[in-house]
């Protein structure tokens, strides 16, 4: 295996979740990884040499095995960092030629981040494939909104800023604004037209748009249609100058898609960072699904 192909499937395999500002970012440690200083395979130690400068361009965590071993007779863990004999004569890649010296000085010496991380902008995506998916603590713990129907709403925190046209799949975020909920436990369930008030933004759709000062926090369907939009309250003043982002014949993203592919294979729409979602819109006419077409996006402030 070339360094190239390597890279790409550490990248594929693990290393993609350290990518920064997605949905799917999370921490990673590697555990376990070791080579002994008897190994005399080039590739071998080729591969040792490519996996720890990986290690240390993308700052990783890792743990070595095994650090400390045993040693006897000029025999012992060939594995190990440094050994340890009976008399307590210590050897190994401290104590003179080590051919993993190199690669492991690297390692330890190369720049990382220290001290407290800062909280990073958060992004969670929802999936209704098989269950609800009721991220939020508070809504829990109160009754069911729309019983028989597969519900997702946000964490607590964060709003939902993007839906996909098909697979039931949201994507949840506080940036931009932090947490935009008020403190109270009030929401408001939306399964018609009986809110709309920005006039027609989805000629000929079906429209479920939150009441005056409240934002999307959630969503329903039952089978693949739209059942109903769950609404709250925000804590300050919310804009109210819109735009209609359709994403039924295609993908409708900022640029660059923050957040991360959060429905893979179908259409997406999404508000910008600096907007909230008001809104739902989709169509009953024959041989639709009644499968989320657009997105009312609203600024924030």
């Amino acid at each position: 295996m070339t360094r190239g192909q390597l890279f790409a499937v550490l990248q594929q395999q693990a290393f993609f979740i350290t990518t920064e500002g997605q949905h799917f970012t999370a921490p990673l440690w590697v555990s376990e990884f070791g080579t002994g200083t008897e190994e005399n395979d080039p590739k071998a130690r080729a591969w040792f040499a490519n996996f720890t400068d990986f290690l240390a361009t993308n700052d990783t965590d890792f743990s070595y095995w095994p650090v400390v071993g045993w040693s006897g007779n000029g025999q012992g863990d060939a594995y190990a960092l440094v050994r340890y004999d009976a008399a307590g004569h210590r050897s190994g890649i401290l104590d003179g030629p080590d051919w993993r010296s190199a690669a492991w000085n690297h390692l330890i010496t190369a720049p990382s981040r220290t001290g407290q991380v800062a909280v990073p902008a958060r992004w969670n995506m929802l999936d209704l494939d098989n269950a609800d998916a009721v991220r939020s603590l508070r809504m829990r713990g109160g009754p069911d909104w729309d019983s028989g129907a597969r519900k997702a709403t946000c964490p607590d925190g964060q709003r939902l800023i993007g839906l996909a046209h098909t697979g039931n799949r949201g994507l949840c975020t506080d940036t931009g604004a932090g947490d935009l909920r008020s403190a109270g436990p009030e929401y408001t369930v939306v399964r018609d037209e009986s809110y709309v008030r920005s006039g027609d933004w989805a000629g000929g759709y079906t429209k479920l748009e939150c009441p005056a000062g409240q934002f999307l926090d959630g969503y329903s369907v039952r089978g693949a249609a739209v059942s109903a939009a769950l609404c709250v309250p925000a804590r300050a003043a919310l804009g109210t100058a819109g735009r209609t982002v359709w994403f039924d014949r295609g993908d409708n993203r900022p640029a660059g898609g923050p957040g991360g592919e959060f429905a893979s294979g179908n259409y997406k729409g999404q508000c910008a960072t600096d907007e909230y979602a008001a809104g739902i819109a989709y169509t009953g006419r024959v041989g639709s699904r009644r499968t989320p077409d657009a997105l009312l996006c609203r600024k924030l402030a």
